[in-house]
């Protein structure tokens, strides 16, 4: 987890404590964060390191968003229920919605890229029930780029797949998880929520 350019008082809700280096943080007295937590305001190299980060974040949306000659456009007005995704590039000039499943198809070394013009609505469910990306064939969640462009609302128990490059705001509700990355131009709201990085 980390932020930058601000600092490390931006990450709030989170029992944090410095590493002797102060070069980052862990979780004070609880398991909330498993791993370290990097801001701008820790030592050197971390800031250097961050403004990498978030320089290839950025280079990675511009990348996705200048991808050319879709595969499919406008896909099921943007309703991803029930639909298998083969790999690749697909456009939507409005936003999407998901309130029961979306398959992605595919072998391990194949990619999907989704272009989003607006955001992306994730309906909200029951322990168990709630909606879901599912990946079938080998595929990896590492392979399947989410470019957004306005905001990600994850609904409760829902359960993503893949890295989201999102241009403003990504929010979990309770229950709701992720497999691979959530990556924000401006902030990620998590409520004790599973984010398990993918291999990226």
């Amino acid at each position: 987890m980390g932020t930058s350019p601000i600092a490390e008082t931006a990450i709030t809700g989170f029992g944090l404590v410095r590493d002797s280096t102060n070069t980052f943080s862990k979780s004070s007295g609880d398991s909330t964060v498993t791993g370290k937590v990097y801001a701008a305001s820790h030592a050197a190299p971390t800031p250097a390191y961050m403004t990498a980060a978030v320089g290839n974040m950025e280079s990675a949306y511009a990348d996705a968003t200048a991808r050319a000659y879709p595969s499919y456009i406008e896909l099921n007005g943007g309703n991803l229920n029930g639909l298998t995704l083969e790999p690749g590039l697909y456009k939507w000039s409005s936003g999407l919605s998901l309130s029961t499943s979306v398959t992605f198809e595919g072998c391990a070394d194949e990619i999907w890229i989704l272009q989003i013009s607006g955001s992306i609505t994730v309906a909200s469910g029951g322990v168990g029930s709630g909606a879901k990306v599912i990946l079938e064939g080998g595929c990896l969640a590492e392979n399947i780029f989410w470019q957004v462009a306005e905001s990600v609302d994850v609904g409760s128990y829902a359960h993503l797949e893949g890295i989201f490059l999102v241009k403003t705001g990504m929010t979990f509700k309770a229950g709701a998880s992720l497999n691979g990355a959530a990556l924000a131009q401006t902030a990620v709201t998590l409520i004790s929520n599973t984010i398990a990085k993918s291999s990226i």
